[in-house]
């Protein structure tokens, strides 16, 4: 029984330090007393490494090191890297140890160094590492040893990256960090006595650990031999004898493959499997700077990847095509693919199920006739299947000719002339026709309703899409047919109502307003027709007008009408029919425009009415029809006098670009072009504009004319009536100012100068008083009760 103590200690009896320049890293190798192996302690070893030059040492690592002991009694290891080269310095390692209950240390071992060759005595300097490649990212020292007693007085690197440089009398040491290829591919390391030559130099390469081959996947095609493919990963920045070299090991229970490659983007290896089909494959991939491996075990029987298909031949009706092919087996059992390219560009896909047959076929139906299909087949194997084989070559097929399928769409144009009508007749493939043949014609036939006459009929070919026809004043049934060299299509059929001299009510022209999308176009619905069609000209200005048609369902009652050939500016007219048995009757109209633009800027005021305080302007020449690029919606007066700002009463403000104030009038009736400005002054200058406007805008404001109101002859008499004449009434009161004065304004007679109150008794003071008692009054009123009393 061993009783540990905590005073105990158990020293190192053995201690070793090695170097291994290639990887730059000191081996340590040391061991306790037997009985602490016996004990199966728990140790802790404090390791301490120096390093020395030739006048400072320096402590650059203490570092604890755990280990439960076993019994085998087996020396312990430690390794250190170094991030100098250990060629530059030396380097003395000790140890010591404890037991993890114990509380005390042993001593100290000796140190055990292992020298650089900073100790040797060589003539030129010389610099290290001794290998070349240095790994991107990676922080490098170097170093350059000079001769004992020289001073290293030039230790640098090209191109000029920053760095750390310490240099001692011979020790010269140089630190880059973050090695990048992009900044610095090819790095130059120059170590010299003096400043004017570079006695030792050293080159390196700056490069990349390769990456895992990536993508390995290994397949047979005839069972006898098989290939592993892989792929590279990205580029090491290292080329030559430094480049990645590739080695496969393939294994099986009986058989060792080795095979090695240097490839480019894509890498390969084949070798024949025997009777072997479980295989243990391992991709090596080594470079100076690391080595990476990927593996991939398979069962042969599972990694099948057939030949591709070859003697494909066809055969074909109008709607089927049927695809033979042959393939080598090599006795693997194996089921097909085809695959049908549409003109469209769509590709539909068929298997084949019959595994067993030599020659392999398969038939694909619901194909439209006279159409071209590119065909191709590939195999797979029917049991764990692996991936496809690659494609047959491609074959163009184009199936037979059949029946034109659809109805043609047809419209008509009709033109009275004398006795009777022409009528043009478009027609157009709708999307459901199909022409099914290689020769297309047209042909057409009418035929009068009423007597049940003979028909009529014309056959014209594939180029042309209208013709024109004379038909009286009866109703007539015309239809059109296609035909190829199989058969005609079905009928379309239109109903020609017969010609009446009972003029109709002429329908009123709406406007309808254009979209981002086209013109949109509404109808009232009526329920007895079975369908409806609009008709517009692409190009209204010319003649052929280019004339279109749409049809729409009875549950439609509006649309957007778009065509290429639509232009903003330009009025496009459209006719809403309502249809039912082949027969149209017209029952809207409408007008409108993609976008309206401003209005034709030729505006002219034709005629000029001037008084002193109005002036009336008229532009009856100015069209507001079709050929304007909008719907004139009105005008606009623009006033304003030559030496101020306008403030004409019922007008609004208006500022032109240069700030400059207008008064402005709004007409809103396109029809009236007649206005009158009022409340103008006298013997004043204005300028006076007129434009139209639409839903685009209104024309520029550029052509003013200039008038003079005259003078007001009115006022005049108003101001001789109003001084003038009080003036001269005046002057002639003064000069008979007598004579007015005893017309106009004669005496007042005084009461002191009356002899009914010439009696004393009458006077009280100096004024004299009448008695009311003495007289008798008609009526007596009494302002005032309290006057009243006394008196």
């Amino acid at each position: 029984l061993f009783v540990l103590l905590e005073s105990d200690v158990f020293p190192v009896t053995y201690f070793n330090v090695s170097k291994d320049l290639a990887l730059q890293r000191l081996l340590v190798e040391w061991d306790v007393v037997k009985s602490a192996h016996d004990a199966k302690l728990a140790m802790s070893f404090e390791i301490q490494v120096n390093r020395t030059d030739e006048t400072t040492s320096t402590t650059v690592l203490t570092e604890y090191h755990n280990v439960t002991l076993d019994k085998l009694g087996k020396p312990l290891h430690w390794i250190w890297y170094s991030d100098i080269p250990l060629e530059c310095m030396s380097h003395a390692v000790r140890i010591r140890t404890k037991a993890e209950t114990s509380k005390i240390w042993s001593e100290w071992s000796l140190w055990e160094t292992v020298l650089g060759l900073d100790t040797s005595n060589s003539s030129e300097p010389q610099i290290f590492p001794s290998k070349i490649i240095l790994e991107e990212g990676s922080d490098t020292t170097f170093c350059c040893i000079g001769r004992k007693g020289q001073i290293i007085k030039e230790f640098s690197v090209l191109p000029a990256v920053r760095v750390f440089n310490r240099t001692s009398s011979r020790l010269g040491l140089l630190t880059m960090e973050n090695v990048r290829h992009r900044e610095t591919p090819h790095i130059h390391v120059c170590c010299s006595y003096s400043q004017d030559r570079c006695p030792a130099h050293a080159a390196f390469l700056v490069g990349r650990a390769p990456d895992t081959p990536k993508d390995v996947s290994c397949e047979t095609q005839d069972m006898r031999i098989i290939t592993c493919t892989w792929s590279k990963g990205g580029s090491t920045y290292l080329y030559g004898k430094y480049s990645s070299k590739y080695t496969l090991f393939a294994k099986s229970s009986q058989k060792m493959v080795q095979c090695t490659q240097s490839c480019s983007k894509t890498c390969a290896c084949s070798w024949e499997i025997g009777q072997q089909r479980i295989w243990n494959v391992t991709v090596t991939v080594e470079n100076p700077l690391g080595k990476k491996t990927a593996m991939d075990v398979f069962n042969v029987n599972h990694r099948i990847y057939p030949t591709a298909p070859f003697q494909v031949w066809q055969k074909c009706t109008d709607t089927e095509i049927t695809l033979c092919w042959n393939y080598q087996s090599n006795g693997i059992e194996l089921f097909c693919q085809t695959e049908v390219l549409h003109p469209d560009g769509k590709a539909d896909l068929h298997n084949s199920s019959d595994m067993h047959s030599p020659h392999r076929s398969i038939t694909v139906g619901g194909l439209q006739p006279y159409t071209e299909y590119t065909v191709k087949v590939r195999c797979g194997a029917a049991k764990h299947f692996w991936r496809w084989s690659e494609w047959s070559e491609a074959r163009t097929i184009r199936t037979k000719e059949a029946t034109p399928s659809g109805k043609l769409d047809m419209w008509r144009e009709i033109s009275p002339v004398l006795g009777g009508r022409n009528v043009t007749l478009f027609w157009k493939q709708t999307p459901g026709f199909r022409a099914n043949g290689r020769n297309i014609s047209y042909e057409v036939t009418w035929e009068k309703i009423e007597d049940g006459s003979r028909p009529e009929s014309i056959s014209l070919s594939s180029v042309y899409n209208s013709t024109m026809i004379f038909i009286d004043n009866h109703s007539y049934k015309i239809s059109i047919m296609a035909m190829n060299d199989v058969n005609f299509s079905l009928p379309s059929v239109l109903v020609i109502s017969r010609a009446t001299d009972n003029s109709t009510e002429e329908l009123k022209e709406e406007q309808v307003n254009g979209t981002d999308d086209g013109i949109f176009i509404s109808w009232k619905p009526r329920y007895i027709y079975d369908s409806y069609i609009i008709e517009w000209c692409n190009f209204p200005k010319l003649r052929p007008c280019d004339l279109q048609w749409k049809r729409f369902g009875p549950n439609t009652s509006s649309a957007v009408i778009n065509s290429a050939a639509f232009v903003p500016g330009v009025r496009y007219n459209f006719h809403i029919y309502g249809s039912v048995a082949n027969r149209a009757s017209l029952l809207e109209k409408k007008t409108g425009y993609l976008k309206e633009l401003r209005p034709l800027p030729d505006l002219v005021v034709d005629k000029v009415e001037l008084t002193f305080n109005a002036v009336t302007l008229s532009w009856d020449s100015y069209v507001t029809n079709e050929s304007q690029p909008g719907f004139v919606r009105g005008y606009h007066v623009y006033v304003s006098p030559i030496q101020e700002n306008c403030s004409l009463k019922g007008s609004k403000k208006h500022i032109l670009p240069d700030n400059s104030e207008l008064c402005k009038y709004t007409i809103e009736n396109p029809e009236e072009k007649r206005y009158t400005v009022e409340h103008l002054m006298s013997n004043t200058k204005y300028k006076l504009g007129v434009t139209a406007y639409t839903g685009g805008g209104e024309t520029p404001i550029d052509n003013f004319i200039y008038i003079d109101t005259p003078y007001n002859y009115n006022m005049l008499y108003f101001l001789f009536l109003l001084v003038i004449v009080p003036t001269l009434v005046a002057a002639i009161c003064r000069w008979k100012k007598k004579w007015v004065k005893e017309c106009c304004c004669p005496a007042i007679p005084s009461p002191n100068k009356s002899k009914v109150l010439s009696f004393k008794e009458f006077k009280i003071g100096s004024e004299k008083v009448l008695k009311i008692n003495d007289c008798i009054p008609d009526m007596l009123a009494m302002d005032n009760k309290a006057e009243a009393q006394k008196l």
